[in-house]
């Protein structure tokens, strides 16, 4: 009886083990089922990662300027351990025009609640980037999802042929690249849930034009209930001062459009041409987006040509972008905004008399501020002038009209340089604080980072997971960030020598830029 009892004992333990190999997908935390289908992802150092989604049908074809549409489903288990190629652009990256692709990282271990969720949106002034320069890990590691994307950019994400407009009436006009970072965050409401993400957490967040991204789904009808949280680091195209980074009227964008078709030799706006357009080359498509010459029209706050970005198309933007903040018309969540300081500044001087000719009347109280002794070079000048009026200022400004509407908002400016680089930078340059808010520090100075600049990342990415997770940066033993209060003015200030909470050391300058936009002339 003992010798059966054995035997039996050995079935079952046989037949648990089959089940275990015919059902492993249950049981298995790197595969997960998605409305189109199943993956399986990638565990790594307590990190499980999904990479390559396709979160919409390849938009090529008679898809090339459409809204983007459902993915295809697939049968079997799909492989996602790859990124998938980078939207076209003039980079030399794998791309595709065919590239609509997000990526997932969750923590390994699993959690008895839904997790909190951060969609990342990457900059590059619409005409560059990927989500494949963004690791997510680090950050997911600390108890968040991360889901990061790919969007249209360029002449293939913002382009506004008014022969678009007959095709398809009842689609969002020109920004097609907003419409698809907007089909990623419909994509979260319906299948973050699959690897234990909370739909009902999410934090937006991005940089650059990602950072600008972000503003515009934060006025934008069509993006509320999406998201509950967002973050802006040195947000731009479009930015919150529309005299600095204005949205595009949609008559101008279509405008721009044909001239453009007109450059290339398509002529009309009908069926025909949309027919020529969609024919076109991406390699003819990227001429003009990218060189001395776009860089040159970006850096004048103009767009290159046959490019309109930020359109005012009527649905997605029914209005420009300051206008909406300033009359309210805002989604009412949680924010956190700032900018670095050495970061992007936006146009051109050849002289000290023409540059701070930009102050009007307030010219004599620039001099005063920006150049007491009048020993700063020019250039100096510039970089202190251009980074105010373009980030600075225009931040203070956002985070102004968020607390006067009543919603949280936190101010900061990053100033951490990497130990190894000081010395050779003078602070922190546009793009320069994101390898700290993801904490891969070692991304900026690969093997030379020191564990200051690891304590530095740790820290500040501290304060952005625990926004994600709960509407306040603040938590554990770090120096606490108060909400910006206009009556107050202070920010936090990550700095070489620590952080620092307290008053603007800005303040006379981004006092004197907000007279100066005060002023009807400017």
């Amino acid at each position: 009886m003992r010798f059966l009892r054995g035997i039996s004992l050995f079935v079952v333990i046989i037949l648990f083990a089959l089940a275990t190999l015919l059902h492993g997908q249950v049981s298995d935390p790197a595969v997960v089922k998605i409305e189109s289908g199943s993956l399986r992802g990638v565990a790594k150092n307590g990190v499980v990662s999904w990479k390559g989604i396709p979160y919409a049908a390849p938009p090529v074809g008679k898809l090339r300027w459409r809204v983007p549409q459902p993915p295809v489903v697939w049968s079997g288990v799909r492989d996602a351990n790859q990124f998938g190629p980078a939207c076209m652009q003039t980079d030399d990256v794998q791309k595709s025009e065919d590239c609509l692709f997000l990526n997932v990282w969750r923590p390994f271990s699993p959690s008895q609640s839904p997790l909190p969720v951060m969609v990342w949106i990457h900059g590059g002034a619409m005409v560059h980037g990927s989500s494949t320069m963004y690791p997510g890990d680090a950050l997911a590691a600390q108890g968040v999802i991360v889901v990061s994307m790919n969007y249209r950019m360029g002449r293939l994400g913002f382009f506004a042929h008014p022969a678009l407009a007959a095709e398809s009436p009842e689609d969002v006009r020109g920004n097609y690249g907003y419409m698809d970072q907007l089909a990623v965050m419909k994509w979260v409401q319906r299948n973050i849930a699959a690897f234990g993400g909370d739909p009902k957490q999410v934090t937006i967040f991005g940089e650059s034009a990602g950072g600008g991204s972000v503003l515009a789904h934060l006025v934008s009808p069509m993006s509320r209930g999406l998201f509950q949280r967002a973050i802006m680091q040195s947000p731009g195209t479009p930015g919150p001062r529309a005299k600095v980074i204005p949205s595009t009227e949609l008559a101008a964008a279509e405008k721009m459009a044909v001239d453009w078709a007109h450059s290339v030799g398509i002529t009309g706006e009908g069926a025909a041409a949309l027919e020529q357009l969609r024919a076109l080359p991406t390699s003819k498509l990227l001429e003009g987006t990218s060189g001395p010459d776009t860089i040159a029209a970006l850096s004048a706050g103009k767009v290159p040509a046959g490019m309109a970005m930020s359109i005012v198309d009527g649905r997605f933007l029914p209005e420009p972008i300051e206008a909406a903040l300033e009359a309210g018309r805002i989604a009412p969540v949680a924010t956190i905004i700032g900018a670095n300081d050495r970061d992007l500044g936006i146009g051109s001087a050849g002289s000290k008399d023409e540059l701070f000719a930009l102050f009007g009347s307030n010219s004599p109280e620039a001099r005063r501020l920006y150049d007491p002794r009048g020993d700063q070079t020019l250039d100096e000048l510039k970089q202190q002038v251009f980074a105010d009026r373009t980030m600075s200022e225009p931040m203070r400004h956002f985070a102004r009209l968020m607390a006067h509407s009543g919603h949280p908002v936190w101010l900061y400016r990053f100033a951490y340089v990497s130990e190894s680089q000081r010395g050779k930078l003078m602070g922190t340059v546009h793009g320069f604080e994101v390898p700290f808010t993801l904490d891969v520090p070692a991304a900026l100075v690969g093997d030379k980072v020191t564990p200051t600049d690891r304590i530095m990342a740790n820290v500040t990415s501290a304060y952005w997971a625990q926004f994600g997770k709960t509407g306040d940066p603040n938590g554990g033993a770090r120096p606490m960030w108060p909400p910006y209060d206009p009556d107050v003015d202070r920010l936090i200030h990550f700095t070489n020598s620590g952080i620092i909470v307290g008053t603007d050391p800005l303040k006379s300058r981004l006092d004197l830029w907000e007279q100066v936009w005060s002023q009807p002339h400017q």
